[in-house]
């Protein structure tokens, strides 16, 4: 059943692709179809990522209302983005190449989740609630920050901040599609090997544990693949915050399977769904009036207040 299942969202976001690629092309084919296959790409790479790094969070965490977003990386990435225009001003991306400042995102988003997770873990060894703690009061506090900063800088100059405060897969830099790909495929490899242990995990830590897992060294290298993986998403195309707590539980909701390939696989294809379907619904039904984290934090949002209020609770 599952397999049918992956079957029907597979022809669902084949069509929409194709929809994508091909309503209102006009007769300059060659110049719309690569400029939209690369949007195809960068969306398929971000949906992986995010689908992913949700489920195995919500796994390891045991709680399906959390996602990786709550230790704090999108702070990161926003307070980054906003020193970087207060330094520079509005010759930001004159004095720093995107690729230098995807690389630059990338990498202190890693090292905050790194500086993070070494220094709760060396205290306590079962802490993966408090690490969560820690990282949305460091969210909260690296906001402060941001607001502070964007406060300082000239009015003119906060527009270059707010395009890195929303998602966009308009202006996706198409040099980093194939690094980021790299990573991607690393990634998935390495959590590939950790699958069969993930399944035990979804039984609970005791459990886990009581079979045999080693769940310190379990939690701890998941946390880290899930940190580069939603490090990479955010660099690339902004913040989406409740995209992965929509997708994961949609996918809980679909597939009704605990095996996290199929889950994976699953929630991959739903997030290719939600994010090309609403890229396509914001060009041609908005005419680009709102962006695509709007209208996914909104559905999303939406659906996060009715897991909170629903009876059987999902954690």
């Amino acid at each position: 059943m599952p397999r049918k299942k992956i079957y029907i969202l597979s022809a669902i976001t084949s069509v929409i692709i194709l929809a994508y690629l091909f309503t209102f092309t006009g007769t300059q084919l060659d110049y719309v179809l690569p400029r939209r296959g690369y949007k195809i790409l960068a969306m398929l790479l971000i949906s992986c990522c995010i689908a992913t790094a949700s489920i195995i969070f919500q796994t390891i965490t045991a709680n399906r209302i959390l996602t990786p977003s709550i230790m704090g990386f999108e702070s990161v990435y926003v307070l980054f983005q906003t020193i970087l225009v207060f330094i520079y001003g509005d010759q930001t991306f004159q004095a720093i190449s995107a690729e230098t400042n995807f690389l630059l995102s990338v990498l202190m988003m890693i090292g905050f989740a790194l500086l993070l997770y070494f220094l709760i873990f060396k205290k306590d060894k079962n802490s993966v609630y408090f690490l969560l703690l820690v990282g949305l009061i460091m969210g909260a506090l690296f906001r402060s920050f941001t607001s502070f900063f964007q406060m300082l800088i000239d009015p003119n100059e906060f527009f270059v901040v707010q395009n890195s405060m929303f998602a966009s897969f308009n202006n996706v830099n198409t040099k980093l599609l194939g690094i980021s790909a790299i990573v991607l495929v690393v990634c998935l490899y390495l959590i590939s090997r950790y699958i069969s242990r993930l399944n035990v995990l979804s039984l609970g830590k005791e459990h886990a544990i009581n079979l045999g897992i080693n769940y310190n060294k379990l939690v701890k290298s998941n946390l880290i693949i899930i940190a580069i993986m939603v490090s990479i998403s955010t660099a690339l195309i902004g913040p989406i915050t409740f995209l992965g707590i929509l997708v994961a539980n949609l996918s809980y909701e679909y597939l009704k399977t605990y095996k996290h390939t199929t889950l994976i696989i699953g929630g991959s294809l739903i997030t290719c769904i939600a994010v090309i379907g609403g890229d396509y619904l914001v060009e041609h039904l908005f005419d680009m009036s709102t962006t695509i984290s709007i209208v996914i934090n909104f559905v999303g949002g939406l659906y996060f207040l009715y897991l909170l209020l629903k009876k059987d609770k999902p954690w």
